[in-house]
């Protein structure tokens, strides 16, 4: 039996550290598990990465505790933290601490017997066919499917126009994988993740899909991972975190709109999804496609440059034409008019023209708030944040500044900071003064906005928008969350 430890501790240190393995504890203690150790003048939760005989330290402090039955890391889990230590400037315990469930940290025991809720693919779905694909997709999956079977890394850069019919092409090499009695993992943004995506996964390949995501509680997230953990989910869907699932034969990885920013960890370990699902794949030698109709530059790159491989999809399935995109010139809006508008007579007049034939609107801004900054109209000062240094939002529904950034907020001033003028003016434009506007023009309407401000609740997400399915609204304003994931027919 091994007498000694290599644990690493989740704090900014660049080092693991060594632990005497106490008789009592001799045979409990192995790689991968959790322990309680004395670290300084507390004791902390340390995850074991190595074991031995022999330690160059005379006196060692013992390990306290093993938190874990089992191990809760697997040897390929310690690689991947391991080369997330390597390259993104964190400790070993930090990267580690990334890749399980909060559910299960701070030294928790596993909570299967106080977990009440099921994530969303518990439902009962009757399983739909595969579509029939085009020559376009043929090929593609053609490619992608050779590396599945064959075994083989290699990252395929799924470049494919709008409903050129990716995801037919994700969910049929997923077939493939599944016939190989292997498991996938399929990331997409967070705002992509809404109840149409993951039912459209459900209804393929029913109970065997796991979701995570940040709206999860800590105990259905566990739920879920252990469900992944236990082999009784194969197709893992999910955000950012979900690369770190515990699935044991894993046979593909697909990132889903890869060029999303959201892929990027802001918090130590400030990793990027891609790049550890490139990785992830390469040590389970099975394929990553990257799937997005506008790729990010540094995959365009790499493509270029023979590191992933190119496939195009070129065409849209069913010969679909691409929507007609009309651009309006509003200084030429201004210029008729004489006065400044938020919107053209052209989108007022296309607006009125689809209520009255009882279809549905969706208006897009990736901004939220009501005005985007404050401005002193006599010495030109902008309220900015203390914090930040950027331009705070004018929020009307709380009736205050905000920073977007920090979240640090304050009361708008009725006079300038600086000159002590009341020339104060607002500009700029957000979804609240959008949502205003337009209730101004189309008063009996009955609309909703959907942005981070009014999804703060629970379920708040999935009213918005089955309210807006069902008919009950017919005009959605909204932020990016709007914008993937979504199949309204009326619109």
């Amino acid at each position: 039996m091994p007498k000694y430890a290599e644990v690493a501790v989740a704090l900014p240190i660049d080092r693991e550290f060594h632990y005497s393995i106490p008789e009592g504890l001799s045979g409990k203690v192995s790689v991968g598990k959790r322990v309680f150790v004395p670290f300084g003048p507390r004791n902390v939760v340390g995850y074991v990465v190595g074991t031995s005989d022999t330690a160059e330290a005379r006196e060692l402090k013992d390990v306290i505790s093993v938190i874990d039955e089992e191990p809760l890391l697997t040897d390929e889990m310690l690689k991947l933290t391991k080369w997330i230590k390597d390259n993104y400037c964190c400790s070993w315990g930090e990267a580690i601490e990334a890749a399980i469930p909060s559910g299960i940290k701070k030294g928790k025991r596993e909570l299967g017997t106080r977990l009440k809720e099921k994530a969303s693919t518990d439902a009962e779905y009757s399983q739909s066919d595969p579509h029939v694909l085009n020559a376009e997709q043929e090929k593609a999956l053609a490619l992608i499917n050779d590396s599945i079977d064959k075994k083989v890394h290699r990252t395929f850069l799924l470049h494919g126009i709008t409903a050129s019919g990716k995801t037919e092409i994700y969910l049929q090499a997923i077939e493939n994988v599944l016939k190989k009695g292997r498991q996938t993992i399929m990331l997409v943004p967070e705002i992509s993740l809404t109840p149409q995506t993951i039912e459209r996964f459900a209804s393929r390949f029913g109970h065997q899909v796991a979701v995570i995501h940040s709206a999860l509680t800590p105990a259905a997230r566990f739920l879920e991972w252990k469900k992944i953990k236990d082999g009784k989910a194969n197709i893992v869907v999910g955000a950012r975190s979900a690369i770190f699932s515990p699935t044991k034969n894993l046979g593909l990885v697909i990132i889903d709109e890869e060029h999303e920013t959201s892929y990027k960890q802001d918090d130590v370990p400030r990793y990027h999804a891609r790049d550890v699902a490139e990785e992830r794949a390469r040590l389970n030698d099975c394929p990553l496609i990257l799937g997005s109709a506008t790729p990010s530059l540094e995959s365009y790159y790499k493509a270029l440059h023979g590191d992933y491989h190119m496939v195009k999809l070129t065409k849209r399935i069913d010969e679909r034409l691409l929507p007609k995109v009309k651009i309006v010139d509003m200084r030429m809006e201004l210029a008729t008019r004489r006065k400044i508008a938020i919107f053209s007579k052209v989108l007022l007049d296309a607006i009125d023209k689809a209520l009255k034939n009882n279809k549905q609107v969706m208006i897009f801004l990736n901004r939220r708030g009501f005005s985007t900054y404050i401005n002193c109209k006599k010495c030109g000062f902008v309220m900015k944040c203390k914090r930040c240094d950027t331009s705070m939002v004018y929020h009307f529904d709380e009736k205050r500044l905000i920073c977007h950034y920090c979240d640090y907020n304050t009361q708008p001033p009725d006079i300038c900071p600086k000159c002590r003028s009341s020339y104060i003016s607002y500009f700029g434009l957000g979804t609240e003064k959008v949502e205003s506007e337009i209730s101004r023009h189309f008063s009996h309407v009955h609309m909703a906005r959907m942005d981070s401000d009014t999804t703060t609740k629970r379920g708040s997400h999935d009213k918005i928008l089955g309210d807006f399915r069902t008919g009950g609204t017919s005009l959605l304003v909204g932020t990016q969350m709007i914008a993937k994931g979504h199949d309204f027919p009326e619109v």
